[in-house]
C-alpha cells in the first residue's frame, strides 16, 4: 500500500489584503469620526483669556476657538463629509476624496496650532470694551483646547492616510444604484421547461426555484 502524503491547503492570497482592508477601515472610521467630533468640540471651548484696561480698573476677556479662527471647525466638517464620501466613489475618485480628507486633517492641525498663541481676537474685544482702537489685551494666557483641536485634526489626517493607502480594499455603495439614482432593473429568470431535466438543474445552479413557487 502506497504512503499517502497529505498536501496542505494553500492559504488564499487574498486573505491578507482583505484582513488589512477590514482593519484599516475600522480604524479610519473610528479616527475620522472621533477626530471631527473632537475638533468641533474644541473650537467651542475657551482658547485664551486676558484683561482690558477701562476706566476704574480692568475688564476680564475670553475668546473661544471660533472667535480666534473658524478654520478648524470648517475643515472638520469638510473632513467628516469626505469620510462619508469615500464609500460613494470608486477608483480615482476615491483617491481624490481620500486626499481631501487628509488635507482637511492637516489643515485643522496647522490652524489650531497657529491659533494657540493668537491674541488678535482678544485685542479686538479689548478695543471694543475700552473704546480705544489701539488698545491691546493684558495678562494674556492660553488654554490647552487649541492643542485638543490639533489632536482631532491629527485623527482626521490619519483617516485620510489610511484611505489613501487601503481605500482600494474598502467596500463601496451597492452597484445596484446608478449614478443618476435610478435602480437597475432586476434580471428576469430564464424560462424553465419542466419537461427538460437539464433546465431544472440549470435553474437550481442559478439559485432559482424551478417550480415557480
Amino acid at each position: 500500500m502506497e504512503d499517502v502524503t497529505a498536501v496542505p491547503t494553500p492559504r488564499s492570497e487574498t486573505a491578507g489584503p482583505a484582513r488589512s482592508g477590514r482593519r484599516s477601515l475600522a480604524v479610519a472610521l473610528l479616527s475620522g469620526a472621533l477626530g471631527a467630533a473632537v475638533a468641533l468640540l474644541a473650537t467651542r471651548q475657551e482658547w485664551s483669556q486676558g484683561t482690558a484696561s477701562v476706566a476704574g480698573g480692568t475688564f476680564p476677556l475670553t475668546a473661544n476657538g471660533s472667535d480666534v479662527t473658524g478654520v478648524p471647525a470648517a475643515l472638520a466638517v469638510v473632513g467628516l463629509a469626505a469620510l462619508v464620501a469615500v464609500f460613494a466613489v470608486r477608483g480615482a475618485g476615491r483617491l481624490v476624496v481620500a486626499a481631501l480628507l487628509a488635507l482637511s486633517g492637516a489643515g485643522t492641525v496647522v490652524a489650531a496650532v497657529l491659533g494657540a498663541t493668537d491674541s488678535s481676537a482678544l485685542d479686538e474685544k479689548a478695543a471694543e470694551v475700552s473704546g480705544d482702537t489701539s488698545a491691546a489685551v493684558g495678562a494674556l494666557s492660553h488654554t490647552a483646547w487649541p492643542y485638543v483641536a490639533a489632536a482631532g485634526g491629527a485623527l482626521l489626517l490619519l483617516a485620510g492616510l489610511l484611505a489613501l493607502r487601503y481605500g482600494r480594499l474598502w467596500p463601496a455603495m451597492s452597484g445596484r444604484y446608478e449614478r443618476n439614482g435610478a435602480v437597475r432593473p432586476r434580471r428576469r429568470p430564464a424560462r424553465v421547461d419542466p419537461d427538460r431535466p437539464e433546465d431544472l438543474w440549470k435553474a437550481l445552479d442559478r439559485g432559482e426555484d424551478p417550480t415557480g413557487a
